[in-house]
């Protein structure tokens, strides 16, 4: 492949990628809803880039065709149960750093070390780490011990690592690395968002209270995924 792409993957594989489930839009044309109408979503969640991802260990055990399993913003939001700034921006740094180490190909899933400069305790990392690990498939030492030694998970997530970014990717196969931070700031919250919050928290919160609030916040996130390659929001080392 020249130039890689999600929908070069797609259009190589046209009758072995399954595709996505079809979201219907809500009369209102704010929530996307599953066929069952179980879940909703903002709509800009459908907007949001997704990654296609290699897993050989998915390929082997007949998980995926070619190994080929795409990892969407949606996705990560059922992981995190829940969509802010810092999901967002986990999400961010991932698929931009590893589409800059893989420019030509679907990233290898196993196939990274993830560095983080922080301890997993501190503030928000652990979530960031989760969010990492997850599209990555990079843990600590609970992860899938493999095959006959290959396919091993385990080892390839680190803390307490001195580099200048928030986290740094490496490739194991050639050693390449990208090092990448996130700055929230770069799009600031709606000056009613904190009262909104205390509102909607209060003890005796009114459901319009808290809609506004729900509202405000997923503002914000759809604000940083539109603002996503302004200079200085991601920044690569």
């Amino acid at each position: 492949m020249s130039a890689y792409s999600d929908t070069t993957i797609q259009q190589e594989y046209p009758n072995r990628w399954p595709k996505a489930t079809a979201w219907k839009q809500s009369p209102a044309g704010n929530t996307h809803h599953a066929p069952a109408d179980i879940m909703t979503f903002p709509a800009f969640f459908n907007a949001i880039p997704a990654i296609i991802m290699q897993d050989p260990l998915a390929q082997l055990l007949g998980a995926a065709d070619a190994g080929l399993i795409e990892y969407t913003y949606a996705d990560t939001v059922k992981l995190a149960g829940h969509s802010c700034p810092t999901v967002a921006g986990a999400y961010l740094m991932t698929t931009k750093a590893l589409k800059r180490l893989y420019p030509d190909q679907p990233p290898l899933r196993g196939g990274i070390k993830v560095q983080f400069r922080d301890s997993q305790a501190k503030g928000v990392t652990g979530v960031i780490a989760n969010v990492t690990s997850f599209i990555t498939g990079a843990t600590t030492d609970n992860g899938f011990k493999g095959i006959r030694g290959k396919h091993d998970r385990r080892n390839l997530l680190f803390f307490d690592v001195p580099i200048q970014g928030d986290i740094r990717f490496e490739r194991l196969d050639t050693g390449a690395s990208v090092t990448v931070s996130f700055d929230a700031s770069q799009v600031p919250s709606a000056p009613e968002l904190m009262p909104s919050l205390l509102a909607a928290t209060g003890d005796n919160p009114d459901p319009a209270q808290q809609e506004r609030f729900a509202q405000a916040w997923q503002d914000r996130v759809r604000r940083i995924f539109e603002q996503a390659d302004q200079p200085g929001l991601v920044q690569f080392y």
